[in-house]
């Protein structure tokens, strides 16, 4: 059976991923639970479905890889580093390289971002889930998770939870 690439990540409103400097300290909830789902989206648990990751140099940059010890790591990169432990550095069409990942043997695919590797992905149509948390923040600017000239997609929402004023809404591409 092919592993799914899933796309797994938080959004402002108005559909930055990171501020202009690549910081994240503005997603957290509203703290209000009024109207938070009984089921809460278990991040832990969605990172015990994929065992093989996918981010872009500046997402690598900008934060710790340090809780995905375990998960394989691609980094899309346009400057070669040495890989290491399990960081592998990619240069080249990414996107083809983890469609031979699919033909391997193992857990999901985890497409952690940012903007501009998600991208590519999106422009091939190869994300079989997008898993976005929209924070109850507008950023005003920073980087975008949506670029221009995608193909029309049609997904169908699968579930969805709400924490805190954060909904995280599940989709699947349609037929």
């Amino acid at each position: 059976m092919k592993r799914k690439i899933i796309l797994n990540l938080a959004m402002s409103l108005d559909g930055y991923i990171a501020t202009d400097e690549g910081k994240y300290d503005w997603i957290e909830g509203d703290g209000d639970t009024t109207l938070n789902t009984e089921e809460e989206f278990d991040f832990k648990g969605f990172l015990e479905t994929v065992d093989t990751m996918i981010m872009g140099r500046k997402s690598y940059d900008d934060c710790s890889i340090e809780p995905f010890k375990d998960k394989l790591i691609f980094i899309a990169s346009s400057k070669m580093n040495k890989d290491f432990d399990n960081v592998r550095f990619i240069k080249g069409d990414i996107v083809k390289i983890i469609q031979e990942e699919q033909k391997k043997d193992g857990k999901n695919i985890y497409l952690f971002g940012g903007g501009e590797l998600i991208d590519q992905f999106i422009k091939e149509d190869i994300i079989d889930e997008y898993v976005v948390a929209i924070i109850p923040t507008i950023l005003g600017k920073g980087r975008k998770l949506f670029l221009e000239n995608n193909p029309y997609i049609k997904l169908k929402l699968y579930h969805y939870n709400i924490g805190e004023g954060v909904v995280a809404l599940h989709y699947r591409k349609r037929c």
